[in-house]
Order: structure tokens, then C-alpha cells, then sequence
């Protein structure tokens, strides 16, 4: 097994351990990846409190280490929690402001953030949570700006998801942070999921709404990721997929949670951050690949969708890669 010397990172483990989550960090974070080489991360399991430790699915689980490693730790990950009326141990919730105070980064998947709601650590932040308890969270602690829409946010030092899949979102984030959008999306694609997941929480429906026969929307989509350059009008857009732009209005919705239009404007942006991140391309010349125009028209809707600068941006991310060279991708 090769050693590693990288950013620590202790995922804490309780009784009710939400599996999914905790393995959504492990998967990013735990496993062995000699391809990243020496510098990758370290990973350790922390014991939120003690006794028996049980999992989701009939499991019991054991910790490496107890509540004092969080303390040596870079990064600390709280995998969800075990419901959101369930009080955290003091223990827990002191080791988790000790750990704040001295600048550790914590990130809460789903639940989680409920946890560090009890810890006063969301006082006066944006963060989410799974859907389905947002308002809960908003009611009980009407100091944290609960995003509804966002599949997580970063705030800095503390870090939160929406429901379960969107903690792999949240970690592979975490990755372009430390190592740069190259390595995240080697990561990625090792996972077999996508590096950027645009939209929030609304694009996920009870149930998928068949298309119509002889319709092509998922097509055309692919067609416009790869064009992006392109002018793209809803008229266009709905005779390359052949409907009505009123039936493209209500398919992109029921796919995407976003209008036609909207949904356009996320991948160009997607797009966008992926040439400031990766390559050395002036704004000008970003702003016509990803068809924003004109780099006046680029650093306006860029900031507004971002709250940096496109050249922040480059500078905030880009040169994290650049400074983390050391760890190559070996093959």
C-alpha cells in the first residue's frame, strides 16, 4: 500500500451512520489512488461518541481514532446525521467548535448540517440540507441563511450539502480546492460522474416525464454543449429537437429544473470555469468559446453567477493547481 503525506482528512463515524454519505467521503477521500502519488490524502475514521456503533444496513462499525485526532486534522467530514431531531452528543458538539476555532475545515453532508446548526457554526452563514428538511432547519435556527436551491455551499471554513448524491458534489469540490480542477476531474471520471452538476435542488423530480416519440431534447443538449459558441434561440433549440418551443420549455423544465434558457447559460458557465481553471486562454477568448460575447458581458454575468471575477476565479483556482504540481496524475 503506498504511504501518503497529503491534507488529513477525518470522517466521523456515530451510531445510525448514514452509509451512503459515509461512503460517498470514504470513495473521494479514504481510498488508496497510487496514480495521485505521495502527496494525496491521509484519511483516518473518527468516533463521534462512544459505545456501540452501528450503520445503516445492519452494520456495526469501529473508528480508528476518537473525538481529539479532529484537532490534527486539515479537513473533518460529517457524513449526515441520524435525524434532524436528534441532539448531538456534547462531546461532539464541543469537539466541532474547538475545531472551528482553530481553523479546521468542516464539511456536513445532508444532515450533518443540523449538527453544526446545535454547534452555533452556521450562525450567520448560507447553508443547505436535503430538501425535504430545509424548512425544518430555517425554522429551528433562523440565524442560518438556508439556501433552498443549492446542491452545497462553501462559505470558507464550513462547508454543506444537499441530500445525500449531491456529498460527492460537495467532496469532489473540496479535491479542486486542494488539488486543482485536473486532478478533481480525474477524480471524477475514476467515480464515473460528472465534475460539475449544475441546477439545484429543484431538478430533481418524484418521477421522470417520458418524451414524446421523435423527439430529441437529450440530443440537442449534447448538441449545444458542444457548440456552445453557436447563437442559440429557444426557435433554434426547439427545431433542432422537434418540438414547440412551448414543449421545449416544459421538457427542459421536467429534465433540469431550469428554462431553456437558463439551462444554457449554466453551461456556459460550466464551460467557462473549466478554461479559467485549465487553461491559459485570455477572458476575451473564453467569453467567445463558451458564446458570452463579449468579455464585458462575460465579467457581468460571471460575477453574478460566481460572486468573483473571472480573473479572482482564475487566480483563486488555477493557481492552486499550479501550485500543487507536486502531485502529478502518473499514466
Amino acid at each position: 500500500m503506498t504511504k501518503t503525506s497529503g491534507p488529513l482528512v477525518a470522517i466521523l463515524v456515530y451510531d445510525g451512520l448514514c452509509t451512503f454519505e459515509f461512503g460517498c467521503a470514504f470513495e473521494v477521500f479514504g481510498l488508496t489512488r497510487p496514480e495521485m502519488g505521495p502527496n494525496w490524502y491521509r484519511c483516518v475514521t473518527v468516533a463521534a461518541e462512544s459505545g456501540v456503533l452501528r450503520a445503516a444496513g445492519g452494520l456495526f462499525v469501529e473508528a480508528s481514532q476518537s473525538l481529539p485526532a479532529l484537532m490534527e486534522a486539515d479537513t473533518i467530514i460529517l457524513p449526515g446525521w441520524r435525524g434532524p431531531d436528534a441532539r448531538a452528543p456534547a462531546p461532539l458538539v464541543q469537539a466541532l467548535r474547538a475545531a472551528n476555532g482553530a481553523g479546521k475545515r468542516i464539511v456536513a453532508i445532508c444532515g450533518g448540517a443540523f449538527v453544526l446548526a446545535q454547534a452555533g457554526l452556521l450562525e450567520g452563514r448560507r447553508a443547505t440540507t436535503h430538501w425535504h428538511h430545509l424548512q425544518k432547519l430555517a425554522d429551528r435556527y433562523p440565524g442560518v441563511g438556508v439556501d433552498p436551491q443549492a446542491l452545497y455551499i462553501d462559505a470558507g471554513d464550513i462547508l454543506t450539502s444537499a441530500g445525500s448524491a449531491a456529498g460527492l458534489d460537495l467532496c469532489l469540490h473540496v479535491v479542486r480546492l486542494d488539488f486543482g480542477a485536473k486532478v478533481a476531474n480525474s477524480v471524477a471520471r475514476r467515480l464515473v460522474i460528472s465534475a460539475h452538476r449544475d441546477g439545484g435542488q429543484a431538478q430533481f423530480v418524484e418521477r421522470a416525464i417520458p418524451l414524446p416519440a421523435g423527439t430529441h431534447v437529450g440530443g440537442v443538449m449534447d448538441r449545444i454543449r458542444e457548440r456552445l459558441s453557436d447563437d442559440w434561440t429557444v426557435d433554434r433549440m426547439a427545431a433542432v429537437a422537434h418540438v414547440s418551443p412551448r414543449s421545449l420549455h416544459r421538457h427542459f423544465h421536467k429534465m433540469t429544473g431550469m428554462a431553456p434558457g437558463e439551462w444554457l447559460q449554466h453551461e456556459r458557465l460550466s464551460a467557462a470555469r473549466d478554461l479559467l481553471e485549465e487553461t491559459t486562454l485570455s477572458v476575451k477568448a473564453i467569453a467567445a468559446r463558451v458564446g458570452l460575447r463579449s468579455d464585458v458581458n462575460f465579467r457581468q454575468v460571471f460575477r453574478q453567477a460566481t460572486g468573483l471575477t473571472p480573473t479572482d476565479y482564475r487566480n483563486r483556482f488555477h493557481t492552486r493547481e499550479t501550485a500543487s504540481t507536486r502531485l502529478t496524475i502518473q499514466g
